[in-house]
């Protein structure tokens, strides 16, 4: 087991399969030392987290929305890299996708979720960059999507 997932164990987090795409893309790239991780959407198994910010979905719904979509691309991370997430070298950044209403302003609270997640789980290697935008609906009605950036060994 690597350092990262067992940092995650201690967190009670165990990262899932990595979750395959639902449409006519792949889940990553890579060129060169650079990972590219398509969005993750918000689903907790078969279930997806479904609302909008600002409507009918308040800021903590919305953070453990974003924590999911952060688990998730730590799966690809972790299948881009063969099954060794020690390989991962850094978050560079990430984009995060929040399904809000127009007068909603509180989107870097939500991708919050994220970012605490990944700060805690990788420590100096999850500072990141990182971006946080309305969306006025995103895929299946899911509340958050994130992608990022990654650099590898």
């Amino acid at each position: 087991m690597s350092q990262f997932e067992k940092k995650l164990a201690e967190m009670g987090v165990t990262l899932p399969e990595a979750p395959a795409p639902a449409a006519n893309y792949v889940p990553y790239v890579q060129a060169g030392d650079m990972l590219y991780v398509s969005g993750q959407i918000a689903k907790d198994g078969d279930t997806l987290l479904t609302g909008k910010l600002g409507h009918d979905m308040d800021v903590a719904a919305g953070a453990a929305a974003a924590k999911v979509c952060a688990i998730a691309l730590l799966a690809q991370v972790k299948a881009a890299c063969g099954g060794d997430l020690d390989r991962l070298v850094r978050v560079v950044k990430l984009t995060g996708f929040v399904n809000s209403t127009a007068d909603f302003t509180q989107q870097p609270a939500v991708i919050n979720g994220a970012s605490d997640f990944i700060g805690e789980a990788l420590g100096d290697a999850g500072k990141h960059a990182r971006a946080a935008v309305s969306a006025p609906s995103l895929p299946f009605g899911v509340a958050v999507e994130i992608d990022g950036v990654f650099q590898i060994r």
